[in-house]
Parts: C-alpha cells; structure tokens; sequence
C-alpha cells in the first residue's frame, strides 16, 4: 500500500522529450588508489532516451552486452531512471531508450558506472528546468547506486577524480591529468565479476603495507599532474593486486611482465583489463608492442587469451547530455 501511494503522489514527466548522454569509459584504483581514484578515458558510451504517453517501453541495444543483456525494465538504464525520476518526485509513462555500448562489460572499465550516470543525467533532463539538480546530486545517487564513487566520479566530471566519503556524502576532487600521458588498455577475452575480485580480498592489512600504499597513492597523484617520469613508482600498489591475481593469471602475467620493461602497468578497476600509463608517445608504442609480443605467447585456461588493445585519451569532460529540441 505504501508503495502504491507513493507513485500515485508522483507527477509524470512530460511525453515528447529527448536527451542523449555520452559516458566515458573509467579505470578505477589505478594501482594504488583503492576505491578512490579514477581516470576517465576516451572510450564512449551513448544513451538516448525519449518519453512517450503510451505506457510502452522499446529499448533498442547494440554493441557489447548486446547478445546476453535484457530489452526490458530489468535493464539497469531503465532501473536507473526510474530511481531517478522517483526520487525527483517524477515518474515516466512510456519510454523510448536506444543504447550504443562501446565500453567492454564484465572487465573493469566502468561499464555499470556509465550506464547508472548515464540514466541519471537523462532523468535530470526530464523534470522542469526549475527543479533540475546539479552534478554533485548527480554524484551523490549514482555512488550510492554504485556503492562507491571511483568510477561514477571520473564519468560525471572527467579527467582525475580524487574520490572520498564523508559520513553518507560522497566528495570528488577533479585533477588534470599531465598532457604526456597516454593510456593503453589490453582487454582478455574472458570476465571477472567486481563480487569475485572484492571476495578474494582480506579483511586487514598489515600496518606497514597501509603506509607504503598511502605514500604510493600521493606520490601518483603527483605524477599524472606533473611528472610522468614518476608513473612506474606511482602505480606500486600494496593493498589488493596481488591478492586478486589468482583469478585474473594472464593479466597479472602480463602487468608483470611490464613493469618488467619499466611500464607502469597495474589492474584496470576490478580486472581484468591491464591498463598502462605511458609516459608520451614514444612508449605507448614500446607498451603496444610489449602486449602484442606478450599475446603471442599468453595460454590460459587451455586455449590462446586473446587480447584487444586500444591506445586512449584522458577525457576531460566527462558525461555530455544534448537535449533534443521538438
């Protein structure tokens, strides 16, 4: 019965609009950085969303996920919405969604983090102009979705979030990241779900290892901002890495084997995407090259990993909405 009188005492958001929000892709952690760093990276995913009068959902979907994730109110765009709108005090009737996803799932590359930012825009753009909120509401509901806001941050706002909560409010400071650094990312062909990697973590770490950990976290920060030279000791991570490495062998053979090479190469999010940080063009080519020659090796599992590797950019603004006119 509650539930029934509050969607009764929602106002429905008017039929007719249209808003299209393009996400960027995050690596969260970033070695060191545990749940509270964030880069956003030039890998794009695009939502369009349309309200209608008829009561009828039509969700159109292609690129990844396109095989496997549901056309229905399951889909987490339209949960999303959905939430959004009910906590502005708005409901939707119909819903056209079309979603074009660019950004691998299931590797830790944000896609979840896309979606969930991408849905919150959208409803924020289908409420009166007089009672839209700002970003930072924005990311307080999209970490809460989230659960944390590593990935939402740095796909709301671009660039290099520095994440933190402070009591229920979630807080992100945004850095620009020095225009030499170039990331690369090698995707597997296989999936780590984020529930399997936080399992594998322990519930404390030894005093000295949380010190060493915080001197690599600010010494990173410092070296995406202004000295690149400073990546590879940067990105030394103490707290979950190697803890994970067991379920995620041929990235972490492949993190080490650059690093070998004197690349700072560390976990994107939760894996199993490698993520590289060069420092200039010249060793995005060395760290391209390193991959493909790693690859042709690499077994895992009793077949080849296949690896897709894509030289990126920072991206430095973020989510974009476009907001159709009728």
């Amino acid at each position: 019965m509650q539930s029934t009188a509050r969607e009764s005492s929602l106002r429905t958001v008017e039929a007719g609009q249209r808003v299209t929000v393009r996400v960027p892709a995050t690596s969260a952690n970033l070695g060191p950085g545990y749940d509270s760093l964030g880069l956003a990276l030039s890998l794009y995913d695009t939502v369009r969303v349309e309200t209608a009068d008829d009561g009828e959902l039509a969700f159109e979907l292609s690129g990844e996920g396109a095989d496997t994730l549901p056309r229905d109110a399951t889909h987490l765009v339209v949960r999303t919405v959905d939430a959004a709108l009910a906590r502005l005090g708005y409901r939707r009737e119909g819903l056209r969604i079309t979603a074009e996803n660019v950004s691998p799932h299931g590797r830790g590359l944000g896609s979840s983090a896309s979606a969930t930012v991408a849905a919150v825009l959208a409803a924020t753009e289908l409420v009166p102009l007089n009672e839209r909120p700002g970003r930072e509401w924005v990311l307080q509901l999209c970490s809460e979705i989230e659960g944390h806001p590593d990935n939402v941050a740095p796909a709301i706002f671009g660039s290099l979030a520095l994440s933190w909560q402070d009591g229920d409010a979630f807080r992100t400071a945004i850095a620009r990241v020095h225009p030499d650094v170039v990331p690369i990312v090698a995707v597997p062909d296989y999936e780590l779900s984020t529930e399997l990697a936080r399992s594998l973590l322990p519930s404390s770490v030894p005093h000295q290892a949380a010190a060493a950990n915080a001197g690599r976290a600010a010494l990173l920060v410092h070296a995406l901002t202004k000295d690149p030279s400073l990546l590879v000791p940067g990105t030394e991570d103490y707290l979950h890495q190697s803890y994970r490495a067991s379920a995620m062998r041929p990235s972490a053979e492949l993190i080490q084997r650059l690093r070998a090479e004197g690349h700072a190469a560390v976990v994107s999010g939760a894996g199993p995407t490698v993520l590289a940080l060069a420092g200039g063009e010249a060793e995005a080519d060395e760290v391209q090259a390193a991959v493909e020659r790693f690859a042709l090796g690499s077994e895992t599992r009793g077949g080849e990993t296949r690896w897709r590797v894509m030289r990126l950019a920072v991206d430095s603004e973020g989510a974009r909405v476009e907001v159709h006119s009728r």
